[in-house]
Formats: C-alpha cells, sequence, structure tokens
C-alpha cells in the first residue's frame, strides 16, 4: 500500500492506550501517527471531516475464518480483508480451519503473502493446535512462529485430550503465543445444535448444554494454572465460564477472553423462527447467560469482543436446521451491534475501544490500538448516530448469513485507515486494493 499524508479533523479522539478521550485531530504521514491534539494545521493533507464522529485505533478481530484456502466460494482472503475494513477493522487474525490446515509453516507463508497482496486488512494467521486439527499430535509451534503465527488453536475441533491440550500449553510458553480454547466438551455436546432449554424443547432440536462448556473450560484453565501458559477462552457464551474465568484470574492465572457480539445481544429466542443464520457454536445461550457475558466483559473479566466471522454460502445455510453449519458474517455488523452496550451504560465508549482495539493487539503481540505519535496508523472512524439498513448482499463478504440482515442499525464505521492508507470510505466503498 502506498502511504499517504492524511489529517482527521474535528473528531472525538478515543485512544485508550493512553486513557485519552477528548476532541482533537489526528495527524497521519509515511505510514504512521505524527501528530494529536486541537486544531492541528495541515492544510496540504487530504481531510477527513470527522466531525460528530469517533477517532479510533482500527479494531483488531482475534477470531475470524477466511476460508482461504480451499472454501473460496464461501470467502477469501481479498473479501475477507475487504468485509473487515468496512467494519472498521484493521487487523484479523484468521482461524486454521482451511482446506488444506494451516498446520505447515508453508500454509502460513501462503496465508502471509496473499494477505499482502490482495487485503486491505492485515492478517494475521492462527496456526493449528495439533497436525490436521485431529487433537493427537502437536504441529511445530517453532516453525509455525518463526513464519507469523501470532496463536495456536484447533477452534471448532476441541481438543478432548488433556495430556495433549497440557504439552501444548507447556511448549507454548517456550514459543511465547498463546493457545487458544474452544469450550466445548463433544461427548456433552453430542447431537446438540440449540442451547439446551425451554427453547430446544420448543423448536424439538437437540440440545446443547451450557455445562459442556462450562466443563471445557474450567478444564482448560487448570492445565493454563499448572503450566503458566497462556490461555485465551475462545467466543464465551456461558455464565459458568465467565465464573469461572473470572476465578483463575483472581489467582493469577495468565488468561485472557473474549465474547462475540452475537453472544452479548442475541439469546436463543432469536432461532424460534428456526433461522439458520442465527446458529451458531457455541450456540446462542439464555438470557442469564447472555447479562454474566455482558457483565464480564464490563468488569473485566473479558478482556475483547472478537466476531467470529465464519462465512457458509447460501445452499449452506438453506438446509434443515440440523444439517446447517454453524456461524454467521459479523465483520460490518460487530460496532453497531456492540454499541448496545454503550447506550445501556455498561461501557463508556473508550472502554468499548478498548476491547475492539487496544486488548485483542495485546493479547497477539501485535502493533494496534494506539494513536500514540510514531503508532502505526491504523485508525478507524466511527459514527455511532448513523442509521442504515444492512444488506448482506451490498456488503463485502462473499456470504450473505447474518441474523441482522434487513434491520435497521444505528452506527457505522465511516473511514478505515490501514497503514496509513485510507482503504475504506463510507461514501466511496472499499478503496484498496
Amino acid at each position: 500500500m502506498s502511504e499517504q499524508r492524511i489529517w482527521i479533523r474535528g473528531g472525538r479522539i478515543l485512544d485508550p492506550a493512553a486513557e485519552r478521550d477528548e476532541p482533537g485531530d489526528v495527524l497521519i504521514e509515511g505510514g504512521v501517527i505524527v501528530a494529536v491534539g486541537a486544531k492541528l494545521d495541515a492544510s496540504d493533507a487530504q481531510v477527513i471531516d470527522a466531525n460528530g464522529a469517533w477517532i479510533a485505533p482500527g479494531f483488531v478481530d482475534l477470531h475470524a475464518h477466511l476460508r482461504e484456502p480451499g472454501q473460496e466460494y464461501k470467502e477469501d482472503i481479498a473479501s475477507g480483508g475487504r468485509s473487515a475494513v468496512a467494519g472498521g477493522f484493521a487487523a484479523v487474525a484468521c482461524m486454521a480451519n482451511t482446506h488444506p490446515v494451516n498446520d505447515d509453516p508453508a500454509m502460513t507463508d501462503f496465508i502471509i503473502d496473499r494477505a499482502k497482496q490482495d487485503s486491505p486488512a492485515r492478517v494475521y494467521p492462527i496456526a493449528a493446535a495439533t497436525r490436521g486439527l485431529e487433537g493427537s499430535e502437536m504441529t511445530e509451534m517453532s516453525a509455525l512462529v518463526e513464519a507469523g503465527a501470532v496463536a495456536f488453536s484447533d477452534d471448532g475441533k476441541t481438543i478432548m485430550d488433556g495430556g495433549v491440550m497440557r504439552r501444548i500449553l507447556e511448549y507454548s510458553k517456550t514459543v511465547g503465543s498463546p493457545v487458544i480454547t474452544h469450550g466445548e466438551d463433544r461427548h456433552l455436546v453430542g447431537e446438540g445444535v440449540v442451547n439446551e432449554g425451554p427453547v430446544s424443547t420448543k423448536l424439538g432440536l437437540p440440545g446443547n448444554p451450557a455445562v459442556a462448556e462450562d466443563v471445557l473450560v474450567t478444564r482448560d484453565l487448570m492445565l493454563a494454572e499448572m503450566t503458566g501458559a497462556h490461555l485465551h477462552v475462545a467466543h464465551v457464551s456461558t455464565k459458568g465460564a465467565v465464573a469461572a474465568i473470572r476465578r483463575s484470574r483472581e489467582r493469577g492465572a495468565h488468561v485472557t477472553a473474549e465474547v462475540t457480539p452475537h453472544h452479548l445481544t442475541l439469546t436463543d429466542e432469536a432461532l424460534l423462527g428456526y433461522d439458520t443464520n442465527a446458529k451458531v457454536a457455541p450456540p446462542l445461550r439464555s438470557k442469564a447467560d447472555v447479562l454474566a457475558c455482558r457483565e464480564g466483559l464490563a468488569d473485566g473479566t473479558i478482556d475483547a469482543i472478537a466476531t467470529d466471522h465464519a462465512p457458509h454460502a447460501v445452499h449452506e445455510k438453506d438446509l434443515e436446521f440440523t444439517e446447517a453449519p454453524p456461524g454467521l458474517i459479523g465483520f460490518e455488523t460487530a460496532f453497531p451491534v456492540v454499541l448496545d452496550l454503550v447506550r445501556g451504560g455498561e461501557l463508556s465508549p473508550l472502554e468499548l475501544m478498548r476491547r475492539l482495539s487496544t486488548n485483542p493487539a495485546r493479547i497477539i503481540g501485535r502493533p494496534g490500538g494506539s494513536l500514540a505519535i510514531g503508532a502505526a496508523a491504523d485508525v478507524a472512524i466511527l459514527d455511532p448516530e448513523m442509521n442504515w439498513i444492512y444488506d448482506p448482499a451490498k456488503g463485502y463478504s462473499k456470504s450473505r448469513n447474518s441474523p441482522w440482515a434487513g434491520q435497521t442499525l444505528k452506527g457505522r464505521a465511516i473511514a478505515t485507515i490501514v497503514a496509513g492508507r485510507l482503504v475504506y470510505d463510507v461514501d466511496r466503498g472499499v478503496l484498496y486494493p
């Protein structure tokens, strides 16, 4: 990307890294932030008018599925990157469940090279923790980190063997990378496709009990405490898991966690119409679980918001509920959906930005989440008051599987800058490549 001189003028600066919440301007030159303050003078720069908008570090998504290589009909690195910047995300960490699996340095290299060529967003590969995501043989972590992997996870293929998980955690300490756990005991999940409870009974569908998450998360927290490794808990969805993470952190464990926009705002009642676009893994839970996740995010038990962007083709979602794959697209709707926490007084705008940018960048040890002078110029400009109708067909993902399709949303990313280049403008669309 070629760099630009950009003057972002007259917005509300929200920089969690500096605890900064004040009106002002941001000046970008040479791919970095060169000035932040009130009434800057940069008449020779490209001007972005941020009046009424927030100026924040570009979002960093810890959990996304870009599907390349192997399932490019659902998404590829180019389309995923375009969708990401349209939602204010400057960087995306992508999961390893590609075809073939990202369990080899050559595959990590491929993803990074393809992203440099095709994606307006930065892309950070998360490598498989076990070969082929089969849960038995550990991958070559040191070689994968050297190739550019930022973390390790088998994601939806839960590592059920506790001995294997222990060895992975132990070795992860030597390479200094987090291990991401998908907290579902597959034996307890069984054939469950929705949260076990009154809604699953009404729907007549097999239930996935909350305890399946509680048990697996608790096991991995105990292993993290024993090994001293950095465990990151993906897409927390249950009250029990939030409580377990809170207790583990209080005991001093190196544990971080994320929650998705859908697990923060939707309950299992969203499935009463059998909408497969709201079928996710772990499933949407009860109101008590949603409230616990919101409380955990607000009090710092949960560090970050991650989309778990999981695109699927229309024909794949247009099946019987039990047969349709779980997952929804989430880049372009994440910001307006989680603004609900600000409107409800649970998070300040600055704290919301911390959980979308500063904390995620810290968890994977990559630049981002800061508007400091000299920092990489990854910036999101956000209008918290904009009302718009979300139409996935007019978005940038190749897929359409969103439960918010056709809804009026409030709040939108209106511009995104990555490495000093304006890559998205709400009026002109994605501007790169």
